[in-house]
This record gives C-alpha cells, sequence and structure tokens, in this order.
C-alpha cells in the first residue's frame, strides 16, 4: 500500500529542515525571537513592538528639583513588515524517487531548491538591513582590506553607546582573501558542516564576530558629478515625530540636475555631528567630530534643479531635553548636503550590527488542503511543503513556501562598513 501523502511530505521535511538550517548565516545572526509567533492568520501584514524609552537625569546643588521638567516618556513602536511568498517547486517524479531512497540522495535532491529559497531571503533581508542601518564606518567606496579597518565598525558601535555582546559584521569573499593575508592569530572557528559556521572568518575580534558574506546588497550612483546640495527647508527634528519609522525627511536642493538617488546611499551634513547614544557627548575620532551622515531608505529622483525630498534612515534628533538627541545641533536650511562616493560607482557597503539591530519571522500560511506538512525552524521560521496536480499539464508538481517577515528594531545599532 502506498505511503499517506503526509507521511511523504512530512519524510521530505525532515529532509529539508537540516539544509535549510545548514545554509543559513544573516539571518541566523539577528533577533529571530522577537517576531516569532507574533504574526497569525488576522494579525494582518504589519504587527508593531514598542520601543525603549530614554530619559534625562537634573544635577543640582541641594537636591530641590520643583522647578526642573520632569524627564519626557514617548513611547515608539517598531514594525514587523510581512514580505514577498518566496517560493521554489520540484517535479514529483524526481523527489519521490529520492524519498523512497532517502539518506543523501534526499538531501542532495532537495539542496538546490533549498538554497535557491535561502538565497532569495538573504538576499532580500541583506537588502533591508542596508536600508535600515543608521551608521558609518570608513569612506563609501572604499573597500575594507585590513583588520584595523574591521576594528574601526566596532569602534564606531562602541562609540555610539551600542551594548556589547552579539556584533556582528558581514564581508565579501575578497575582503575575507584580503584579511586572510593578515591573518596572524586570529580565533577561526574550525566547525564545519553549516554555512554559518563555515562563514566564521573571526570570533570575537575587537568585540565582533566577522563572517563571509554572499549576499551583501550593493547599489549603483548616478552618472551625475554633482553631488553635494543643501537643505532648502529646516528638517523635523523631533522624536515624537521620527519614533516609529526612525526615518527623516530632508528637503534639498542644488544638487545636480535629476540626480538619481539609490537606496543604501549615504548622505551626510556638514556642521552637525554624531552623538553617543549612551552618554549623548560629541563622538570624536583622532580629535575631530564624527559628521552625521543617514542613510538613503528609499530611491528617489531629484527635479531639475537638483530638487526634492530626501528620505533617510537615523534621523538627526535635537531637543532641549536632549533624551533622545543623535546630534550635537539641529540640522537648518541651507547646510550643506552631500551624498558620500563617487559617481557611475557600484558600491557595496559591509554591514555590521548588533544582533538585537533586526529581526526576522515567518507567517504562518494559509493551509491548501490534507497533502500538506510545515516545519518550523528552532528560531521561528516557518516552511510549507505541499503536493499539487496540474491536471491540464497532466504533471505533479511539490512546492515550497516561505513568507517572511523583517522588522528594523533599531537602526542606530547597525551600519555600513568600508575602508
Amino acid at each position: 500500500m502506498a505511503n499517506n501523502i503526509n507521511t511523504w511530505t512530512r519524510k521530505v521535511a525532515e529532509g529539508m529542515l537540516p539544509v535549510f538550517e545548514d545554509t543559513r548565516t544573516l539571518s541566523k545572526n539577528v533577533n529571530t525571537q522577537k517576531i516569532a509567533g507574533s504574526f497569525y492568520p488576522g494579525s494582518g501584514e504589519n504587527v508593531d513592538f514598542k520601543r525603549p524609552t530614554r530619559h534625562t537625569v537634573v544635577e543640582t546643588t541641594d537636591g530641590d528639583i520643583t522647578a526642573e521638567s520632569p524627564s519626557p516618556i514617548i513611547t515608539g513602536k517598531a514594525t514587523g513588515t510581512v514580505q514577498k511568498y518566496i517560493t521554489a517547486y520540484l517535479e514529483y517524479d524526481e523527489l519521490d524517487e529520492a524519498v523512497n531512497i532517502g539518506g543523501d540522495v534526499l538531501r542532495q535532491t532537495l539542496e538546490q531548491p533549498t538554497a535557491e529559497i535561502v538565497t532569495k531571503l538573504e538576499s532580500n533581508f541583506a537588502d533591508f538591513m542596508m536600508a535600515n542601518s543608521a551608521l558609518l564606518a570608513g569612506t563609501p567606496g572604499t573597500a575594507a582590506s585590513t583588520w584595523s579597518d574591521i576594528a574601526a565598525y566596532s569602534a564606531m558601535m562602541k562609540a555610539n553607546g551600542i551594548p556589547a555582546g552579539s556584533w556582528c559584521t558581514g564581508v565579501n569573499s575578497f575582503t575575507e582573501a584580503a584579511l586572510s593575508g593578515e591573518q596572524r592569530s586570529i580565533g577561526v572557528n574550525p566547525e564545519a558542516g553549516k554555512a554559518n559556521m563555515d562563514a566564521t572568518i573571526a570570533e570575537r575580534f575587537a568585540g565582533m564576530t566577522v563572517k563571509s558574506c554572499e549576499t551583501l546588497p550593493s547599489y549603483i550612483t548616478d552618472s551625475e558629478a554633482d553631488r553635494a546640495g543643501t537643505l532648502s527647508a529646516n528638517p523635523d527634528v523631533t522624536y515624537v515625530t521620527a519614533r516609529d519609522t526612525m526615518r527623516q525627511t530632508l528637503a534639498v536642493t542644488a544638487f545636480g540636475a535629476n540626480l538619481e538617488v539609490k537606496a543604501g546611499e549615504t548622505i551626510q551634513i556638514t556642521g552637525r555631528n554624531r552623538l553617543n547614544q549612551a552618554t549623548r557627548k560629541t563622538i570624536i575620532n583622532a580629535g575631530s567630530p564624527v559628521v552625521f551622515t543617514g542613510t538613503v531608505y528609499a530611491d528617489v529622483t531629484l527635479d531639475g534643479s537638483g530638487a526634492g525630498n530626501i528620505v533617510i534612515t537615523g534621523p538627526a534628533i535635537y531637543e532641549a531635553t536632549g533624551a533622545y538627541n543623535t546630534v550635537d545641533s539641529a540640522p537648518v536650511s541651507g547646510d550643506v548636503v552631500t551624498l558620500l562616493g563617487s559617481a557611475s560607482s557600484i558600491i557595496q557597503p559591509n554591514l555590521f550590527w548588533h544582533k538585537d539591530a533586526f529581526s526576522i519571522g515567518s507567517v504562518p500560511i494559509k493551509r491548501l488542503n490534507d497533502t500538506e506538512t510545515t516545519f518550523t525552524t528552532k528560531d521561528g521560521l516557518q516552511i510549507r511543503i505541499a503536493k499539487g496536480s496540474d491536471f491540464l499539464g497532466n504533471s505533479q508538481r511539490v512546492r515550497f513556501d516561505l513568507v517572511p517577515a523583517f522588522a528594523a528594531l533599531n537602526p542606530f545599532w547597525a551600519g555600513h562598513g568600508f575602508g
């Protein structure tokens, strides 16, 4: 008697799960538990998470605080957003034969569709991370080539008051090769067999785990050479406006005509300096303040006079209370703003982040019929496996579906790294 289809799909799930787990890297190094279990059939496309509040302290000579203002309590939210379906499928006969044989044959058959799902998942998530990372270390367009470049990413995280522990950076294979020429006593994790372990170049170098990552995003800068302009209006610098999105709109002018600005580019505001998020003091690098930068969140094309609105991740906040300030003074109309990096360049930033900067999860997928099985990884990602027939095409196929959800919990705990 033939196997029940649920038993068959369970065998496929058992064969696919270790392959799926073994090929992930980026998605294994963020907070997956924040989103896990948050989505359900009635939750909709977005789920919100409370951001922590910040407070200020006052100093007095006699302890009398009657004339002092209380610390403001402003509650913000981070939003987990459902992404598109990621689907791979196989002809039934090929997979059925592998199921019957089992073992390595089943794993090998499942490697390709599983790898395609993981690659798409991690590529999409890397794009999301790039657009939602606020910090900058190094010079955009300059490749990291030494361990001192990597240490600079760690220095930027420390200088911003990011809690120690669970720090990661992802670099491409050519940066890995450049670093290997300098490597002496850096502790490489020797465990093999898992992509996440194999990708580890160094553990706890300057407090950071360095990983090789082939899904890093990139962007292409416009051919227009004039990449400097000015603010054409005072931006909104209040925390209450930016608290939910952690974004800010910059009205600009005097850039090159019809300049195309790409998501992921870095924009700098001259004369406004970055503050440590713990001490609220100006960050100093080699005796000079670190100039404020933000990451362009979405593509935009400026008009014929080089004017338009650029939305950035990592807002410049400046308020009298100072509890949420990110800059030492408020940007104003007329400030010089510059898109860093050269024209007509393909730029691929390394990414560095604290594990709690981002979260990834998956959404329960509606059930098609009784010919399916779902499996859930330890960190909450769920894949549906379903078998179905195309009676018009006289064929049977098996499909694998994943619907991920991404959240940026704190963009100021992540950044772009260069040399």
